[in-house]
């Protein structure tokens, strides 16, 4: 059986900036319902492509195909809300279709957006929330996502997983992180010295398949050395009075020197290491029951740990939770509400942050390396040309006075990282330290972290980043709570599944249990002169009886209110013929939902009081 022709396909893609090549005969051909990852390294050009791709930028030459009538979504990795005031108005801009309009609504409720909310001032990943609603409600045939975790906590990336995972979309998807690459594609198109390569496999598999290639190729360099290594010595001691065979093979001997001298070889390594300086103390830090409290809002309650010399630590929760709040509060750079925290002896901090703070905005490269003066990188007590160190973290010298801010988005991060490993250190901290980075890139810093004989404090969303790096978890539970598992992001959910399991089966023994009532003695069964006083300590008062008699009422009534609302928004045409009262009714199901949980929730108590006040 044929297979079924693409809906979107781009073929021999070739685009120069300046005079440097940057794609040469790229191609990628998209069918319904495929889940394609695009890979590279930073700079080589996949955002590029997949603008190329979604009819946004213009190759110089090469064939661009979209069959008639095909709806592309495509999220840029710096969307533009420059004209729009709201949410809502960016997230259902040019959204005619009301079902379109109602998905909206729906995802804006699932990421926790506000509709009314304005653009202005929100956070990174409150922007790429909003970002994905506006491509992912009108469910076209191609999506296209450059970055879609960047700035996004775990709870996010989950829901986004699943909800890729349940749209009808033939996805393309340029991401950093390998967690969500391997669950969310089907096959990989590896973009290298501006050539595209196919592997019709989950990314998964990518890394070693990638190695074989470079294995491959570099063993067809080797052969072909050698062949023009044999050529060379037949011209200088092999040439006969043949002229025609002689001229034959003058030329081919050209053309593989010019095959050879044309060919673009692999990406180097970055050369670099974490300059550990003089040991810190074994106690590094060690926290006692520390809280912290902004309004009515618990941030950290009674949160105690002790940090040795050489752990790695992270800290994963939701956006909001606290987690900078927790990491300044261990560095001692915010002071408790109450608890104490004790910093361990001959500390020597190098911060790596999100914001890339550091980097003025008219430096160029050679004046972040440098800090504005002089050609020479300070190495803790030695230094080294600053060409020479650029090559290291693999910037060409040709761009040592290009503006820091022109960079991209992976080439800022390897900039950072540059500048940061300058100093020495023995507790690096790091806030979100995989945004924009390339594979490799972060493979080497999985190897530095590891490697880093001093301690380790990281804020992370990258689950694989964990899971290679740490050895503990500190995670948000809610409320001001949190917990410490040992291990990475994978160990610490097994954890969490196993007490949720032991928890179940706790429950299910109290319930399935016999209640044992107290054998009456003989002054107990004579009936007592006087009447017994009610609402001793652990029976129910009056009150307490009779919620406990109309809340199974109340609880009944919600869960009608919620199906008779969850009915009326499933109207496809309610939207458009009365958005007033569409927006009343979705506000009116979150509220029936909220009411419902805290009856429940009361029930529960109630009835777990009457049950201790019978075994009293």
């Amino acid at each position: 059986m044929a297979a079924a022709p693409p809906i979107l396909y781009v073929q021999d893609i070739h685009l120069t900036f300046g005079v440097t090549p940057l794609l040469s005969g790229a191609a990628l051909s998209i069918g319904r319902g495929e889940r394609i990852c695009l890979v590279g390294r930073n700079g080589s050009g996949k955002s590029t492509l997949l603008k190329i791709i979604a009819g946004l930028t213009e190759a110089d030459s090469g064939e661009r195909f979209a069959q008639p009538g095909i709806a592309i979504s495509y999220l840029a990795q710096n969307p533009d809300f420059g004209k729009f005031e709201t949410i809502g108005a960016y997230v259902l801009d040019n959204m005619f279709n009301n079902e379109d309009k109602q998905r909206a609504f729906q995802i804006m409720a699932d990421l926790h957006l506000d509709p009314n909310r304005a653009l202005t001032g929100l956070s990174g990943g409150e922007q790429r929330r909003a970002a994905l609603a506006r491509v992912m409600a009108p469910q076209p045939e191609v999506l296209l996502l450059d970055e879609p975790t960047n700035h996004l906590d775990l709870p996010a990336i989950e829901w986004l997983e699943n909800s890729l995972s349940q749209l009808p979309s033939a996805l393309v998807l340029v991401s950093h992180d390998r967690r969500f690459l391997s669950n969310m594609a089907r096959q990989t198109v590896w973009l290298d010295r501006g050539e595209t390569r196919l592997m019709r496999k989950s990314f998964a598999h990518f890394e070693d398949w990638r190695d074989t290639e470079l294995a491959r190729e570099e063993a067809e360099q080797h052969k072909l050395a050698r062949k023009i290594a044999r050529e060379e010595d037949w011209m200088r001691y092999g040439v006969t009075a043949r002229r025609k065979r002689n001229v034959r093979r003058v030329a081919e001997l050209a053309a593989l020197r010019s095959q050879k001298r044309e060919h673009r070889g692999a990406q180097g390594r970055i050369e670099a290491s974490l300059n550990v300086g003089e040991s810190s103390g074994k106690l590094v830090v060690k926290a006692d029951e520390i809280s912290k409290t902004y309004g009515a809002q618990k941030i950290v309650a009674k949160f105690s740990t002790l940090i040795k010399r050489g752990a790695r630590i992270g800290l994963v929760g939701a956006n909001g939770a606290g987690k900078t709040t927790l990491l300044n509060m261990l560095l001692g750079e915010l002071p408790p509400d109450s608890g104490n925290v004790r910093l361990g002896k001959n500390l020597t901090m190098l911060v790596l942050d999100q914001q890339r703070s550091g980097i003025k905005k008219n430096w160029t490269i050679k004046d972040a390396l440098t800090d504005g003066s002089g050609d020479r990188v300070p190495l803790g007590k030695e230094s080294m040309h600053v060409i020479g160190y650029m090559k290291n973290f693999l910037f060409h010298p040709a761009q040592m006075r290009t503006p820091a801010a022109t960079l991209s988005g992976g080439e800022q991060a390897r900039l950072l990282l540059a500048r940061g490993l300058r100093q020495p250190s023995n507790l690096l901290v790091m806030d979100e330290p995989t945004n924009d980075l390339d594979l490799e890139t972060l493979d080497l810093l999985q190897e530095l972290i590891s490697a880093y004989e001093g301690t380790v404090l990281l804020v992370s969303h990258d689950r694989d980043f964990l899971d290679r790096t740490v050895t503990s978890v500190i995670h948000a539970e809610g409320e001001g709570l949190w917990v410490e598992y040992a291990g990475g992001y994978s160990d610490m959910k097994a954890q969490q599944r196993a007490a949720a399991g032991e928890a179940v089966k706790a429950d299910k023994g109290s319930r399935a249990a016999p209640v044992q009532k107290p054998q009456k003695d003989s002054a107990e069964q004579a009936p007592p002169s006087k009447p017994s006083k009610p609402a001793s300590a652990g029976k129910l008062s009056f009150k307490h009886k009779y919620r406990l008699e109309k809340l199974p009422e109340e609880i009944a009534a919600l869960q009608a209110e919620i199906a008779r609302c969850e009915t009326a928004l499933a109207d496809a045409d309610l939207f458009a013929r009365d958005p007033d009262g569409f927006k009343a009714l979705a506000a009116r199901l979150d509220a029936a939902r909220q009411d419902l949980a805290a009856a429940e929730d009361e029930w529960l108590e109630l009835e777990m009081m009457r049950e201790a006040g019978e075994q009293a």
